[in-house]
């Protein structure tokens, strides 16, 4: 049985591109470029690391993002890394970089040498809206109101 090949969901990614926006936003508010906002993440009365979010660059039409998170598993395992631009203009945020690694394609053929899964860049953005997801219903910043 012949496998078709893997064609891009452009609607469902620039929907998850534009609802990271408006989660990045909502995190972010009004920080300047350099500076860091961390948002404490509690559950059930328990720390469990801080979301960090950090401004590296802001124009006018576009801001990048780093995005990473420090916790009480740091010396196991290697933390998240995320660089995210921000495109003002459309509404949108897109990961491009991930842990060092840059410049996602749309899709990838499967098996490839650095075994990306054909979406990579689809699940890469979808992985940013369920960290900033738990960040929104998780998070305390002693800077910013409330998150509900």
């Amino acid at each position: 049985m012949a496998r078709s090949a893997y064609v891009t969901d452009l609607k469902t990614l620039q929907g998850e591109c534009t609802a990271n926006y408006l989660r990045l936003t909502r995190l972010l508010g009004d920080i300047a470029p350099g500076e860091t906002r961390e948002v404490e993440l509690v559950s059930g009365g328990r720390r469990l690391g801080s979301l960090c979010l950090k401004v590296l660059e802001r124009a006018p039409y576009t801001s990048i993002i780093q995005v990473t998170q420090q916790g009480v598993i740091d010396s196991v395992i290697d933390t998240p890394c995320m660089r995210v631009h921000l495109y003002h203009d459309v509404r949108m945020a897109e990961v491009t970089d991930f842990q060092r690694q840059r410049h996602f394609h749309g899709r990838y053929r499967y098996p490839n040498a650095r075994m990306h899964q054909p979406d990579e860049k689809l699940q890469l953005n979808r992985f940013l809206g369920e960290w900033l997801d738990h960040g929104l219903a998780h998070g305390h910043s002693m800077d910013l109101p409330e998150l509900p």
